[in-house]
């Protein structure tokens, strides 16, 4: 890869994310951390907005922005699958926005990448999720967005019968359903539930905060050292 694509890639990276390790970008650019750290300093004495430091991490100030990106045969090809793929799988107004992004994209591809993309032999099946779902579906996504708890009534797959206080942490597909991973107010636990379960869903006014012990990220925490242990017992 050129110098001067790495550094436009770099900053793309960074505008992404709301932190980017050295780790990361060096990872993703197949280049090493030394090179990295002269590549993010070297766009920081250009007058690029890049924060941060060695050991830390990068983010972009808000405001900065680059020209219109042309994009290749194949990546407009991968954008067009991704969306076909997604949209028979999302609730009605993430697929309506998925479906308005992509067609911003196309129309100011050239022509050789808009017909490559649009022709693209890449197709997925609709997916027989029913309207309840659906629509729960996306006010839990809007619920985890904005930090809203949410009360459900749920039946198991033993068809036992609760009623829940939750703290939603996002939405899971796993190729048949959709599950929602939350922090249980009633069981003071992690739990996961299908969405095609939930019989009634209410989301409350009262928002949560991030806590220790019950983000996502100590849920995964959790999952991993769940399957370690699996492992490590299997193992011996």
């Amino acid at each position: 890869m050129r110098r001067a694509d790495r550094l436009f890639q770099i900053v793309q990276l960074i505008r992404g994310r709301r932190l980017s390790t050295a780790q990361f970008l060096a990872e993703r650019l197949e280049v090493s951390e030394r090179t990295v750290y002269r590549d993010v300093a070297d766009l920081m004495a250009q007058g690029v907005p890049i924060e941060g430091e060695a050991g830390v991490g990068y983010r972009m100030r808000p405001g900065f922005d680059l020209p219109p990106l042309m994009f290749t045969h194949e990546e407009a090809q991968a954008l067009v699958a991704s969306v076909r793929i997604a949209q028979p799988r999302l609730d009605a107004a993430l697929s309506a926005q998925a479906d308005a992004a992509l067609s911003k994209i196309l129309a100011v591809l050239p022509a050789p990448a808009r017909a490559a993309a649009e022709s693209l032999a890449v197709y997925a099946p609709p997916i027989n999720f029913d309207t309840k779902t659906r629509a729960r579906l996306e006010a839990l996504r809007l619920a985890t967005d904005a930090r809203r708890f949410v009360s459900i009534h749920y039946i198991d797959l033993k068809d036992q019968p609760s009623e829940r206080t939750l703290r939603p942490l996002g939405c899971f597909y796993w190729g048949a359903v959709w599950t929602l991973a939350a922090w249980c107010e009633t069981r003071n636990a992690f739990r996961n539930f299908r969405i095609d379960r939930i019989q009634q869903l209410d989301v409350q006014d009262r928002t949560f905060r991030d806590e220790p012990g019950k983000t996502m990220a100590d849920l995964f925490r959790a999952v991993e050292t769940e399957m370690a242990e699996r492992d490590c017992s299997t193992d011996a």
